[in-house]
């Protein structure tokens, strides 16, 4: 097992930036007149949960890490209902979403986790 130094060494932070990453080049896909929308819409939640994560990690208290935590396990809902709305209105196809939907849901199974582990240690 790693040593964990920083943030960055977090499993669920690097997998939080391959799904901002992967929704980054879908929503390169998308209309132009959807920047302001639906685009914008999907890139700020998927930013959310690394950024949240990141926060979280820095913070002093266990309680403090345990709220951002939760906020990204927010954003990974709002995220994926972006996406199946997106899929709805025929934005995108079911395939181009599948494999960031079964990342979102790999991810959110870790923060559960790790918000149970905290949760303990307190």
């Amino acid at each position: 097992m790693s040593e964990i130094n920083n943030f960055k060494d977090l499993i669920i932070w690097q997998k939080g930036m391959d799904i901002a990453e992967k929704c980054y080049f879908l929503t390169k896909l998308f209309p132009r007149d959807e920047l302001y929308g639906m685009v914008q819409q999907i890139r700020r939640s998927a930013v959310s949960i690394p950024a949240n994560i990141a926060e979280g990690y820095g913070r002093r208290y266990t309680n403090e890490y345990i709220r951002f935590i939760n906020i990204a396990q927010g954003s990974i809902n709002e995220l994926e209902t972006h996406l199946i709305l997106s899929q709805r209105v025929g934005l995108t196809t079911k395939k181009n979403i599948e494999l960031i939907i079964s990342w979102i849901h790999e991810e959110s199974r870790m923060i559960n986790a790790l918000i149970k582990k905290l949760q303990l240690s307190k």
